[in-house]
């Protein structure tokens, strides 16, 4: 959508597959976001999820090395610093808690998924790849979808 003015914008709307413009006129909204601030707010999310699950799971990881495997207890200090370093970055989204808690829980599954395959050294199943798409599918529609609130 193209801003004209404060109260004014053009929508393009799908017509029989011909795309046509419309004038639109509206006086309570506004368009504040462009495609490249829309863009641009996408891989930022992206971006905090993919490091905010590789820091919860380098702190779950490393004390299950100690009690499973027989590791240093040393481990549990930075694992205790992922584990602060996970909360921090959940903190930085701008939308509401919960929300961020449960598109975030799509992204933990997919990196979940990467590390049995990286680090543990297991091939995901077919099963494996189609939850973690379901899953980060849920996450874009958690997190991008249009909403008021």
């Amino acid at each position: 959508m193209l801003s004209l003015s404060p109260h004014t914008f053009i929508q393009l709307q799908v017509t029989e597959g011909k795309i046509a413009d419309a004038l639109h006129c509206c006086q309570e909204c506004q368009i504040s976001k462009t495609f490249t601030e829309i863009d641009l707010e996408a891989i930022k999310t992206l971006f905090l999820f993919s490091i905010t699950a590789i820091a919860e799971i380098i702190g779950c990881y490393l004390p299950y090395l100690w009690l499973r495997q027989g590791k240093s207890v040393w481990l549990l200090i930075p694992a205790a610093c992922s584990l602060a370093l996970f909360a921090w970055l959940l903190s930085l989204h701008p939308t509401a808690a919960g929300r961020v808690y449960a598109a975030y829980g799509g992204v933990y599954v997919g990196f979940a998924i990467l590390w049995l395959w990286s680090v543990d050294g297991i091939r995901p199943t077919t099963w494996d790849i189609v939850c973690s798409l379901v899953a980060l599918l849920g996450m874009a529609i958690i997190m991008f979808a249009p909403r008021s609130v």
